[in-house]
């Protein structure tokens, strides 16, 4: 690479990592950089997996408050989301392309919609098993600024077929994160915010977690099997900028209102549905 393409790399990376502790997404600035920088689309999409795994890491530290409480659930969910990584790597290094890509374009249209009418579709889920109402709504919004979680359901409240739909998604998002790792975050939360009753910020701190789970074991995978493929290079100037950009998107991330997140979540997402079909 030319000392400029090494330049908007390194600057891609921190863009994508602010994004992904935010929102998710990331992978579609780091992508398109990787590719102007003369890597196939394969090797791009190997490379910015294992590059963006230390801005995961910065994403889910900056959003260790919000997960207080949440263990539990995490757990749960973590050998869900391995299992999906690995089998996303799987696909990626033994299928065609067209294949598993003409399902992302769906797959990101109904995250932007689960996203956009979350809060409707849980209110609507509440009053029908008779709970309070959901949280970021008006009624929630004091419980939303209680860390701890109090008054929020915990895992062992939780239905067996919410646990099973959201151990389900767990690993149909890990699937698709160790394939294509794009908008992984954005499916994360339209999934999981339908299924627990949790404001929008610590869903997306479960999201940053998870997240890192995926793109760890998915680039642990290639590293393993496909290492030629890797650009050194390039995968340490995504890491390093990632990290950084994570690690500012966490701090500011934070604090941001529940209605400008998810609209965040929401533009974000119908640009990468933009970005994909085209």
């Amino acid at each position: 690479m030319s000392p400029w393409e090494m330049v908007v790399v390194a600057l891609a990376g921190v863009a994508a990592g602010g994004i992904n502790a935010v929102v998710g997404s990331g992978t579609l600035v780091t992508f398109p950089a990787l590719l102007a920088a003369g890597l196939t689309p394969l090797s791009a999409t190997i490379t910015n997996s294992l590059g963006l795994v230390p801005g995961n890491l910065a994403g889910a530290v900056g959003y260790r408050r919000e997960l207080r409480g949440l263990g539990p659930l995490v757990l749960r969910l973590l050998p869900a989301s391995v299992l999906g990584a690995l089998t996303g790597a799987c696909l990626l290094l033994h299928l065609p392309a067209a294949a598993f890509g003409a399902v992302v374009p769906v797959l990101v249209a109904l995250a932007v919609v689960l996203v956009a009418t979350q809060p409707l579709i849980a209110g609507r889920l509440a009053r029908r098993h008779g709970e309070g109402p959901p949280a970021g709504s008006s009624a929630g919004s004091a419980r939303a600024e209680v860390p701890t979680g109090a008054g929020e359901p915990l895992p062992d409240a939780l239905t067996r077929w919410r646990l099973a739909g959201l151990l389900l998604g767990a690993l149909a998002t890990g699937t698709y994160g160790g394939y294509f790792a794009a908008s992984q975050g954005v499916l994360q939360i339209g999934v999981f915010g339908l299924l627990v009753r949790l404001p929008l910020q610590r869903l997306n701190a479960i999201k940053n977690v998870l997240t890192l789970a995926v793109n760890a074991v998915a680039a642990a995978a290639y590293v393993a099997t496909a290492a030629q493929r890797i650009d050194w290079t390039a995968a340490g100037l995504v890491a390093a900028g990632s990290f950084a950009g994570a690690w500012a998107g966490a701090r500011f991330g934070r604090r941001l209102p529940a209605v400008v997140l998810r609209a965040a979540v929401v533009v974000l997402g119908v640009v990468s549905l933009l970005v994909l079909v085209r």
